[in-house]
């Protein structure tokens, strides 16, 4: 999870901010000198993509995965029609650290907790920061990791990280979106759990024979999970890796 796996989008034009607060979960009305942590849905209300947007004059910059970046550029592209809306690739990369906040750079929407977010010239060199770790206690999903195209937002912890807006008009996968969040509690989602012993990401977590969740992010003796809530407990095992729930 190295800054350099980031891709950075300018996205100028008169329709910029319309166009996307007709796309992306959450409202664009909340864009002012900081950060905007958001997805773009398919119209079924599956995750595609998750980026950050942070003004740049009159233009937007659009933080994005870098794997996920051209079929994302391609997707907007296929949206915006008739639209005032330029979406290009900068030759810009993220910085990002944690204490004090540079004067070019904004904290981090989904939690204080994850630091500041920078965009620059030059590319980061002195970032010793185990990110990993940081997301994994912090129960921060990632593109590729936790987040693929089968997930809802909702049974990510897009609501806990900011990332989604209940109050704003519609946008694509809006719909799916709310009826999730008005059910009474979610029966699966990412959760932190405790592991005991060496397992690999993507590792099927087992109660008994029975499968109750995937393992994703370990960090020491912490990992994100993906797990059936209503048949999660205790005597969870990974592999050779014994799981507890809670943590």
């Amino acid at each position: 999870m190295s800054t350099s796996d980031r891709s950075i989008f300018r996205l100028t034009g008169s329709d910029t901010e319309s166009f996307l607060q007709g796309l992306i979960t959450n409202d664009m009305t909340h864009l002012t000198d900081g950060l905007l942590y958001a997805a773009i849905l398919t119209p079924q209300g599956k995750y595609l993509a998750d980026f950050f947007l942070k003004r740049d004059g009159d233009a937007v910059l659009l933080d994005a995965n870098a794997a996920q970046a051209p079929a994302l550029q391609q997707r907007l592209t296929m949206y915006k029609l008739r639209a005032d809306v330029t979406i290009e690739p900068t030759p810009l990369h993220l910085h990002r650290g944690l204490g004090d906040i540079p004067e070019d750079a904004a904290i981090d929407s989904r939690s204080p907790n994850l630091g500041w977010r920078a965009y620059r010239d030059a590319p980061q060199e002195d970032d010793a920061t185990d990110w990993t770790a940081l997301y994994v206690a912090n129960q921060v999903p990632n593109a590729g990791l936790e987040l693929d195209h089968n997930s809802f937002i909702l049974e990510m912890g897009f609501e806990r990280l900011n990332g989604v807006d209940f109050k704003k008009g519609c946008y694509v996968g809006q719909e799916v979106t709310a009826r999730m969040k008005h059910k009474t509690e979610l029966r699966k989602g990412l959760a932190l759990v405790s592991i005991e012993g060496n397992a690999e990401a993507g590792t099927p977590i087992l109660k008994g024979d029975r499968e109750v969740g995937t393992l994703h992010s370990v960090a020491g003796d912490q990992a994100l999970a993906y797990l059936r809530f209503d048949r999660a407990g205790e005597d969870m095992t990974a592999g050779d890796a014994k799981i507890s729930y809670p943590a």
